[in-house]
């Protein structure tokens, strides 16, 4: 082990940073909207900063994750560190707006693409590596951080992306050949930041190479061995620490403790069990035991915690308690639900809580069960109390699922719906729609407050929410949209607003989490048997179809997505999860064609992000996934057009599972990333009809005429017109209402004029 340091005992591999109550979101936001000037920006974060570093030390932890902390995104972050920005960003003067610009672009700049972080609702933003990538090291952030850290006396650990996981989520462009293979180049410039670290007294530094525990590069043991071979040879270093997360690092371990590091993360909870003890190359290592769970909710079982980590002991040089990966994925605490009841807040911990379990079990391991003794007894009470709880079991619900998927109940062949649809339907070649959501106003948002507050009553929302609806749709019809969406102002978010219908949810208060740059999410907690006790859509749905005479789309979310974004029961296959959430999604399509709905999407943009990280176990996924789908929506009549939505995705590796999924209608985001998907469909044998987005709505440009009509007669060398529909990338409840008129009027005039010829 490296001289520089002394072995650590207790920390958690990163925290979250939007701040306990979103003060980063709302700081970032006024900054982009000119409310407020970059030293103000500077001075939230910096606080934010300092507030998560002290709360960590003081709850016991012993080295600190920095550079953590970031404006939109960690891979952007690395980008900058590294020089590894695309020119179309480099010509802007100011850092800050740079960096903005590469996140999220302006009204001249195309931004980075972005897709989802392994596993993760979590999104990063996607670098881009081509001939003009000249790696050159800018360590102003981290020098920065750490300075910040030091002097506060925080023992501080500044944590950095592996050169290996950036390349290996990288983009190729302008020919410039695969990422990866600009690996050595790469780590000669790791090399020099470790250099500059060491220079200015850093004792420990993480590598995060979570890519390690995948399959995403078929040598990534010799990748391992290769480059920690190269820095840990270095003379002049911090003590390095390479960590991983998501999942088991199975050959990988061993060629990495190969190499002269000085620790590794370990992934306990996802990934690897106590067997890999038999690495006789770890006897000299600091293993970072990942045992609490740093992805999900549930509170842990510290005598089984313990119990792993004890096993340990021996086989390792030296053994640190951890979660298995940042806390980033968690809400900061549970103070504040106060609408909990005894038991479920028994079952929970979040990422306070959390850090409190990696400082007992420390404890534990160093002094003994006895010093935790009384937290042991609380954590087996939890336990024990949810194996027991009814709200986990509905004999009924199961009943239902196993007959309905026994009965083989499927919609009739693709081409046959296909007819009557469009007999039924009958829309024009090129039919334009948007996927669901409208900008959120504040007068939304508002009413919201106001009946969470008591300052409304719940018939006073709705007619709120139904003069929302109303203004939507005479908006569509006035800009020509030819299939229409009620807008969901109802809805403050797509899984939350089922979760808290449908029973085996708890809807959290506070429970917010970044899902990318400033975009939070509150995901629900998905703790017992699943079932719907009433429609949930279909009086909002039926109302703004009695306002026009186009057709409006019942907008549902599907039950892969609802699982993604929840925080999800660990107690049993995800699976038979997945069949329950279907269930109720299944009765909500049947009650919306009875009410005269005849067009039903229901969205599966996680359909990518639940894919395992290992071959191996992507089959099973895949074909569970497809078969929740299919309940979901094979209970309509072939009359009924049923739409589907994937985006924030790279899709290559479930272009299969697309295809038989067998929506009438998949719309797909393909805005960023120029149609290259509609390729990948093509050779997977998709014939149904499909809708590539031709607006980014993650970026505020408005897309002109020309642009929008130039993608669609791209997506038209792909996809037969009979087959094509416009729309844009993804819903727009995060736009501006002047940004969505302007950008759909483009797309309507776009679409007129490819029609035209």
């Amino acid at each position: 082990m490296s001289t520089t340091a002394t072995p650590f005992t207790a920390t958690v591999l990163g925290s979250p940073r939007i701040g306990p109550n979103r003060e980063l979101k709302r700081a970032v936001e006024n900054y982009w909207a000119g409310r407020t000037d970059r030293a103000g920006l500077e001075s939230i974060a910096a606080q934010l900063r300092r507030e998560t570093w002290q709360t960590l030390a003081a709850a016991g932890l012993d080295s600190i994750p920095v550079n953590t902390f970031s404006y939109y995104d960690q891979m952007l972050d690395t980008a900058v560190l590294v020089g590894a920005l695309p020119p179309r960003v480099c010509s802007i003067a100011d850092e800050l707006d740079r960096y903005f610009a590469a996140a999220r672009g302006d009204d001249e700049t195309a931004p980075l693409e972005m897709t989802k972080w392994f596993d993760t609702n979590y999104h990063y933003l996607v670098p881009e590596i081509g001939p003009h990538t000249t790696f050159a090291l800018n360590p102003a952030k981290v020098l920065g951080e750490v300075e910040e850290a030091v002097t506060l006396g925080i023992p501080a650990r500044p944590v950095i992306v592996g050169p290996i996981t950036f390349l290996a989520l990288a983009k190729a462009v302008d020919g410039g050949g695969t990422p990866i293979d600009r690996l050595d180049e790469l780590v000669g410039v790791y090399a020099e930041l470790l250099d500059v670290l060491a220079a200015r007294g850093v004792r420990w530094v993480q590598f995060d190479e979570p890519v390690l525990v995948t399959d995403f590069l078929g040598n990534a043991p010799e990748l391992a061995e290769r480059v920690y071979g190269r820095l840990g040879a270095l003379g002049h270093r911090p003590a390095l620490f390479v960590a991983t997360y998501f999942g088991a690092l199975a050959d990988a371990l061993p060629a990495l403790a190969r190499t002269p590091v000085d620790a590794i993360g370990i992934d306990l909870v996802a990934g690897d069990s106590p067997a890999f003890v038999s690495v006789p190359e770890l006897a000299d290592k600091l293993v970072v035991a990942g045992v609490v769970d740093g992805r999900n909710v549930w509170r842990t079982d510290l005598a089984g915690a313990l119990g792993k980590l004890t096993g340990l002991l021996g086989s390792a040089g030296a053994v640190a308690v951890s979660t298995s990966c940042s806390t980033l994925h968690v809400p900061y605490t549970l103070d504040g639900e106060v609408e909990l009841d005894a038991a479920l807040r028994s079952w929970l911990a979040f990422g306070a809580e959390k850090v409190t379990e990696v400082a007992a079990l420390a404890r534990g391991l160093k002094d003994g069960r006895e010093a935790i003794s009384a937290e042991i007894a609380d954590s087996d009470a939890a336990v024990a109390s949810r194996k027991a709880d009814s709200r986990l079991r509905n004999g009924r619900i199961r009943a239902r699922i196993t007959s309905i998927v026994g009965s083989g109940a499927k919609r009739g062949p693709a081409a046959a719906r296909r007819a009557v649809q469009a007999e039924r339907l009958k829309l024009p070649a090129l039919p334009t729609t948007t996927i669901g959501s409208y900008p959120q106003t504040t007068a939304i948002r508002v009413a919201r407050a106001d009946l969470r507050a008591g300052r409304i009553d719940a018939a006073e929302y709705e007619r709120r929410m139904k003069a929302e609806i109303a203004d939507v749709i005479a908006l569509q019809e006035r800009l020509g949209l030819d299939v229409l969406v009620h807008g969901e102002p109802e809805r403050n978010d797509m899984v939350q607003y089922f979760a808290e219908q449908l029973d085996g949810f708890f809807a959290t208060q506070n429970g917010w989490v970044q899902s990318y740059g400033s975009r939070c999410v509150r995901p629900p907690i998905l703790y017992g048997d699943v079932s719907r006790p009433e429609p949930m859509t279909v009086e909002w749905i039926s109302y703004a179809q009695s306002l026009t005479d186009k057709p409006v789309k019942g907008m549902l979310t599907g039950p892969v997505t609802i699982l993604a974004w929840s925080f999800v029961r660990d107690d049993q296959p995800l699976a038979d999860t997945a069949f329950q959430v279907a269930l109720a999604i299944r009765d909500e399509t049947v009650d919306l064609e009875s009410a005269g709905i005849a067009i039903i999407q229901v969205d599966e943009p996680a359909l990518r992000e639940l894919l395992p990280l290992r071959t191996k176990d992507k089959d099973a996924y895949l074909r569970w996934a497809v078969e929740a789908f299919r309940l979901a929506t094979s209970g309509v009549a072939d009359t009924t057009q049923i739409h589907t939505h994937l985006c924030y995705s790279e899709f290559g590796e479930v272009i299969g599972a697309i295809a038989d999924l067998d929506a009438d209608v998949t719309s797909i985001e393909a805005a960023r990333s120029h149609m290259e998907v509609l390729g990948d469909l093509n050779q997977a044998g998709f014939a149904n009809s499909v809708g590539p987005g031709v607006y980014d709505i993650h970026s505020p440009r408005v897309p002109g005429v020309d642009e929008i009509a130039a993608s669609l007669r791209e997506a038209l060398r792909a996809v037969p017109a009979e087959r094509l529909w416009v729309n844009p990338d993804c819903g727009l409840k995060t736009r501006s209402t002047d940004e969505v008129t302007a950008s759909l009027q483009h797309l309507v005039a776009a679409a007129a004029e490819v029609r035209a010829g």
